[in-house]
């Protein structure tokens, strides 16, 4: 799907990239795909929610060690938009109440 992503660019308000916590093997890709998202020019002034989802998993890393996998602190302070961190859980729902507040307060303009 990741091909066609920019096709809906121009369409968006904000950006939730989700990310599985519990797939070491996968970080470093998502972690370029988050790159590529922040670098599209028809996002570069949407707020975006990076999501660290199934934290309820057992083999999940924190999220210190996603910060730090994904070099997240140095991407937020050189990306154009304002990007928020969250973790979630969307089996046991932890987290997802903040994610619908962060969604309604982003796109109340």
């Amino acid at each position: 799907m990741v091909p066609i992503w920019p096709s809906y660019y121009k369409d968006c308000h904000t950006v939730l990239f989700i990310v599985d916590a519990a797939n070491p093997n996968q970080v470093s890709a998502s972690c370029i795909q988050l790159l590529s998202v922040l670098s599209a020019p028809a996002l570069a002034a949407v707020s975006v929610l990076v999501i660290f989802n199934k934290t309820d998993l057992p083999c999940c890393m924190s999220l210190a060690e996603m910060k730090s996998l994904f070099r997240l602190d140095d991407i937020i302070a050189s990306a154009k938009q304002p990007i928020t961190v969250m973790e979630t859980s969307t089996l046991e729902g932890t987290g997802l109440r903040e994610v619908l507040q962060w969604l309604h307060s982003s796109t109340r303009h």
